[in-house]
């Protein structure tokens, strides 16, 4: 049997900086992806939204984030196995034989970087949203110039909301962000950075009904929290971002311990309650841990670097680039 080195498990942005670094590291590595791309949650819902928390990027879109992410892994090679999903893993004698829905592979080791998993948007509860979904209600957004010139409202008050706000500030023709409280969740400078913009903020108010209007628009019903103050609010388009339910069901048939939070709980090294087996990213769960894409990134060497450990004991493991890539170079040309 042909064993890799390392198996990630999760082709979103932690999981391409794991391959490039364990690859870096000269270890034999493969990705499996269920999704048809690489990406993640990134790609899929945050493709054309700027993200300011990225080190080294004053702003950057996921979609461009992403493309950096896997021109960096190309460069080093890892296998990448799309359209795959894990269904199991069981022991060997020299790790583990991983079983997918195209068939059974095998690692020394395993890093699990599945984010959330399976994710649904919160939809908006009110009468005729599904109707209107795609049309004048959406929770996605693929391209921010669909709303090129348009009069936009955003629900939400988390950071997505307030990102969203921000980015289309100087494309749409006028921007409302609707919350149920005065404050905000999401960073303070990206907030205060926003009302300092000409965007309407509407506080606090629910939306308690949508009503298409004959000019191809739909008129908003919002309520004042805990009041029966109501007010009516007409735009094109309508963005809820209430956040996302997720699903990682098969973490507790994987025989993972989990934390309270539903994620998996993990060591100062990133290693689950199963030897060789490590979890970074949103799926990982640890005292202090923080939701961060910048987090992940810092956990993506640790795990791999204590994978590698596991596996190769008497080897002195380099963890600096520059050796790393001399001694990449001195193996791809001797190959």
């Amino acid at each position: 049997m042909d064993y890799y080195d390392l198996t990630i498990i999760g082709g979103g942005p932690i999981g391409l900086f794991a391959a490039t670094y364990a690859r870096m590291k000269l270890a034999k590595t493969q990705i499996i992806e269920s999704m048809g791309e690489l990406g993640g949650q990134v790609n899929a819902l945050f493709a054309s939204k700027q993200m300011y928390d990225i080190p080294g990027y004053p702003s950057i879109t996921g979609s461009e984030l992403v493309t950096n992410l896997q021109e960096q892994a190309h460069q080093f090679g890892p296998a990448i196995r799309l359209n795959e999903t894990v269904t199991s893993f069981e022991k060997t004698a020299e790790g583990f034989a991983i079983h997918t829905t195209n068939g059974t592979t095998y690692s020394r080791a395993i890093i699990i970087a599945t984010g959330i998993g399976s994710f649904e948007p919160r939809r908006l509860q009110v009468e005729n949203a599904a109707e209107l979904e795609n049309r004048h209600l959406h929770y996605f957004i693929p391209d921010l110039t669909r709303f090129q010139d348009k009069d936009v409202a955003i629900a939400g008050g988390g950071d997505s909301a307030v990102d969203w706000a921000l980015a289309l500030n100087g494309i749409a023709r006028q921007v409302h962000i609707i919350h149920r409280r005065d404050q905000f969740r999401a960073l303070e400078g990206n907030v205060a950075q926003l009302r300092e913009t000409a965007t309407d903020f509407i506080t606090p108010y629910l939306i308690s009904a949508l009503q298409p209007t004959d000019d191809e628009r739909v008129t908003i019903t919002l309520q004042r929290a805990r009041a029966t103050e109501k007010r009516n609010l007409t735009v094109d388009d309508l963005i809820v971002n209430y956040g996302f339910v997720s699903n990682n069901k098969q973490l507790a048939s994987w025989g993972l311990t989990l934390a309270e939070d539903g994620n998996i709980a993990v060591s100062r090294t990133m290693e689950t309650s199963i030897p060789r087996v490590y979890a970074i990213g949103d799926v990982a769960s640890y005292e202090g841990k923080q939701g961060l894409i910048a987090i992940g990134m810092g956990e993506a060497p640790v795990a791999v670097n204590a994978a590698l450990q596991a596996i190769y004991p008497e080897k002195r493991q380099p963890v600096h680039s520059t050796q790393l890539i001399k001694n990449f170079r001195a193996a791809q040309n001797n190959q």
